[in-house]
């Protein structure tokens, strides 16, 4: 058997070397020995020994996280934005004394500042796959050519789908509501059927025929 002892004094503060914890896992599986006769072999607690049986990883040494400095100023910088929300980030780090980095700080308050900001109530609105999408017409500024020697301008149907954000479109002989129906089943064809809702234009087209004006 062998005579081995430990590498190094094993204290509270420190841990098994990757030879110690190797020496320990070699003399309980191939010698048989046990875990109190290892103990006093090596002159370690037991503790030690049956962690070093129990863990299938070499030990590795950790260095338990350092906080961050800003951490301490971080109540007075909440109370402060609680109060004043939009207050200027320099004047935040001159009213809790902070003299140390600047960038530190600031990505800190950056972080903090949301919390305290009333919601925007034009913020983007969410939407449900196929709930809803946005139509307008656009009108080119040059002239298509239409055939047999006649040009025009003929509009196109824009749809942007308020879920994906996805554009389509599709070019249209008129504005009556016969074509503008067919320009949209061109369009989601192969898709869901959403609401639609028309912006930029005074008036919706109608079922009735009527025509939009382009806004």
């Amino acid at each position: 058997m062998s005579e081995r002892t430990l590498t190094h004094l094993v204290t509270n503060h420190e841990v098994l070397n990757v030879e110690d914890w190797a020496e320990i896992r070699r003399l309980h599986r191939a010698e048989g020995m046990p875990i109190r006769t290892i103990a006093r072999h090596l002159q370690i607690s037991k503790n030690t020994v049956k962690k070093a049986l129990a863990t299938h990883e070499p030990p590795k040494y950790r260095r338990a996280p350092r906080g961050s400095a800003v951490e301490v100023f971080e109540p007075a910088i909440r109370g402060l934005l609680a109060e004043f929300p939009d207050m200027p980030t320099t004047v935040i780090m001159e009213r809790v004394g902070w003299t140390r980095s600047r960038s530190v700080f600031f990505v800190r308050v950056a972080q903090l500042r949301p919390l305290f900001k009333p919601p925007d109530p034009a913020s983007r609105t969410e939407y449900q796959a196929g709930e809803l999408a946005q139509c307008d017409l656009w009108f080119p500024p040059a002239d298509i050519p239409l055939g047999f020697g006649h040009v025009g301008r003929p509009p196109v149907l824009v749809m942007v789908s308020g879920y994906s954000r996805i554009i389509t479109a599709t070019m249209i002989p008129t504005r009556q509501s016969p074509d503008l129906l067919a320009g949209h089943w061109v369009l989601i064809s192969g898709g869901r059927e959403c609401r639609e809702c028309w912006c930029g234009t005074t008036n919706p087209p109608s079922a009735g025929g009527g025509a939009g004006n382009p806004g």
